[in-house]
């Protein structure tokens, strides 16, 4: 995996961005610095085209991913720049810009410098996302979460209309804050973070591997009705609507989950692996008598914290769709905007068959 270029490298290229503190609300993503999570800019001169802008929306799970290759897409690098673009890195042979490649593979054209359409990625979370995309307020739905997990009051008929597309996978984490990980606790089973999110456990001296005074347990969850919530409780607690009754306080997005965390001394939560800091050490789980360790192995099929990430069409899958989603599914996308988000890219096997899913390129 190449180096990612220095902020004043990607300020210079593509415009600039100003950082927020916190990501609450939706935030429109233009030209912005990949790899930043702040608030983007508007670009007001990229992109002339008559056709309208692809708008995507939901989970801040999948938001890194979509918000990166959204931003590198609205630059539209030239063929030579080998920090953006390099085509010929990944065995595509083309002297055309990012953008004008993709979507040439299904008839858009641009001019020059600007996109044959750009991007726009809101953030918001995954059952917000899809209820916008089934009302034609988003083209892209991103979902942390499989579409009947989120939108339990829909019938089968109604579900088949959401087109899945699997762009990477995320080994969801247990997190600690640091004072109570230095305190010992860097591993912790199953049955012990059901109990304290069901409110069995509500001292961390109940844990065996503690060293420290007693203080109580600050059990942090996603918002009801984000992905990241919903594939917790299904995977860790057996249902979707599983009782977490022992949650203290509960926050929209991941990034709003890592400063709480951050911030506090005595804090637990599960959150997207691409927000684990230094600050929110995540700790290693044991289940069935396996223990997953961070860095190691919870990419692992059998981690039961691992869920797909996806992004939902909804009626099928337009040509514009299909040109923005062959990007991040193709090997370009999976190095440049997923590894680097801390995900897990997709084996050949899924990259092949996500691949498959897309209407035929010209």
């Amino acid at each position: 995996m190449r180096e990612r270029p220095s902020i004043d490298r990607r300020t210079v290229l593509l415009g600039g961005g100003t950082a927020i503190a916190s990501l609450a609300g939706c935030i429109s993503t233009s030209p912005t610095p990949p790899g930043d999570r702040g608030e983007p800019t508007q670009d007001e001169s990229s992109d002339d085209s008559s056709v309208e802008p692809l708008k995507v929306g939901g989970s801040s799970t999948v938001y890194p991913i979509t918000s990166d290759a959204g931003s590198v897409w609205n630059s539209n690098p030239p063929a030579d720049d080998e920090e953006y673009w390099g085509p010929s890195e990944y065995g595509i042979d083309t002297d055309e810009r990012l953008a004008n490649y993709w979507a040439s593979k299904y008839g858009f054209e641009g001019s020059g410098s600007s996109p044959p359409f750009s991007i726009s990625v809101k953030l918001s979370h995954s059952g917000t996302g899809l209820e916008k995309l089934e009302k034609g307020l988003l083209d892209l739905g991103n979902s942390s979460a499989p579409v009947a997990a989120e939108l339990t009051n829909l019938g089968e008929e109604e579900l088949d209309e959401f087109k899945n597309h699997v762009v990477g996978v995320d080994a969801q984490p247990i997190v600690v804050s640091r004072e109570i990980y230095e305190a010992g606790v860097t591993q912790l089973t199953a049955e012990q973070v059901q109990q304290i999110y069901q409110g069995d456990i509500t001292n961390w001296s109940e844990i065996d591997a503690y060293d420290g005074p007693d203080k109580e347990i600050q059990a942090v969850g996603r918002a009801e009705g984000s992905g990241t919530d919903t594939a917790f409780r299904a995977n860790m607690l057996g249902s979707p609507d599983a009782d977490m009754s022992g949650v203290d306080v509960r926050k929209g997005q991941n990034q709003n989950v890592e400063t709480v965390v951050g911030k506090s001394t005595n804090a637990i939560a599960y959150m997207a692996l691409a927000f684990v800091t230094s600050e929110t050490p995540a700790v290693s789980l044991e289940f069935d008598g396996t223990v997953y360790e961070p860095g190691k192995n919870l990419a692992d099929e059998s981690y039961p914290l691992s869920r797909d990430l996806h992004c939902y069409t909804y009626g099928g899958t337009s040509e514009k769709e299909a040109a923005f989603l062959r990007m991040i599914i193709h090997d370009f996308g999976q190095e440049n905007y997923v590894k680097p988000a801390g995900y897990a890219t997709l084996t050949s096997s899924r990259q092949k068959e996500e691949l498959q899913k897309l209407p035929d390129p010209e």
